[in-house]
């Protein structure tokens, strides 16, 4: 990959694409047949859900333009050996139908409820990626009784989140950037209609360009114990990154004190999509933190 766009002049969106399209290729696992899926009428809109194994659940949240399987293909096998695992696909991405219903944080955080009502979970550990923990970050601000515990990968409660670079970049996204790729050979594979790639990515592109912040007092007054991981150059804002941890309870010096409930993991050497790639690393932080 390296060798490909050496000395190249790609401009830095279609770079970022490359990048993700090289990450579908290497991130798919081996697939598992969900013991049950299907979709629940919610807001107005039809989502998609899958269900993998038994046990405490766990509601899994992908990243923007990912489908279930891109997103957790390697973490479902493992995870569903213990627990129930109950992976979404928000509106628009893999099965969930495209709607023209305006997309935002809040909707998608009650659409998430909306399966778990259907699925009859009072409450349950939530795994975000990217948009994704976004995604549950308003949900455990909005129903924080439904969040046993959260778990935010590479996300962000406001758009000042991320680095200039990353903003600047989607800004400059065009849909026919992701013409002829992997990622689009997954929509069809899925999609209820593949007629709608075009609108799909429009309205994703409308929707990354809008400005979020879910506020520090409502981050500071989540009750849910919260394991942020992230890449140490995966475009989050470190010193914001930081700052997160803090309103969460930490970055304290637990050696005069009482450790805090949440915790931080930087993961060298990764950026936000090879951070997804790093299945061992991921399960070993889950593993200690949802216990």
């Amino acid at each position: 990959m390296k060798r490909v766009l050496k000395g190249s002049n790609v401009s830095k969106p279609v770079l970022i694409i490359a990048m993700l399209f090289f990450a579908v290729f290497q991130s798919r696992g081996q697939q598992s047949n969900p013991s049950g899926s299907g979709y629940v009428p919610v807001n107005g809109i039809k989502v998609y859900y899958e269900v993998y194994g038994e046990g405490r659940p766990i509601v899994l949240l992908h990243g923007a333009f990912y489908t279930i399987e891109m997103n957790w293909g390697k973490l479902i096998p493992e995870l569903s050996k213990t627990r129930k695992v109950i992976a979404i696909e928000l509106q628009g991405h893999g099965h969930t139908p495209l709607s023209d219903r305006k997309l935002d944080f809040a909707t998608l955080a009650s659409d998430v409820e909306g399966v778990m009502d259907h699925l009859k979970i009072d409450s349950a550990d939530v795994a975000g990626y990217s948009m994704g923990g976004s995604v549950a970050y308003q949900l455990a601000i909005k129903s924080p009784k439904r969040v046993t515990k959260l778990v935010i990968i590479s996300s962000t409660y406001k758009s000042s989140g991320w680095m200039p670079e990353v903003t600047n970049a989607f800004k400059n996204l065009k849909p026919e950037f992701l013409t002829n790729t992997p990622m689009k050979a997954a929509y069809d594979a899925v999609a209820p209609d593949k007629t709608k790639w075009t609108k799909f990515l429009e309205q994703m592109i409308a929707f990354a360009g809008v400005p979020f912040n879910m506020g520090e007092t409502n981050i500071a007054k989540i009750t849910s114990p919260v394991l942020l991981i992230s890449g140490d150059n995966d475009g989050l804002d470190k010193v914001e990154l930081i700052k997160t941890y803090q309103l969460l309870g930490g970055a304290v010096c637990a050696d005069f004190g009482a450790m805090p409930k949440s915790q931080l993991a930087i993961v060298p050497s990764q950026g936000h999509v090879s951070l997804m790639m790093q299945t061992k690393t991921i399960l070993g932080y889950l593993d200690g933190f949802l216990k």
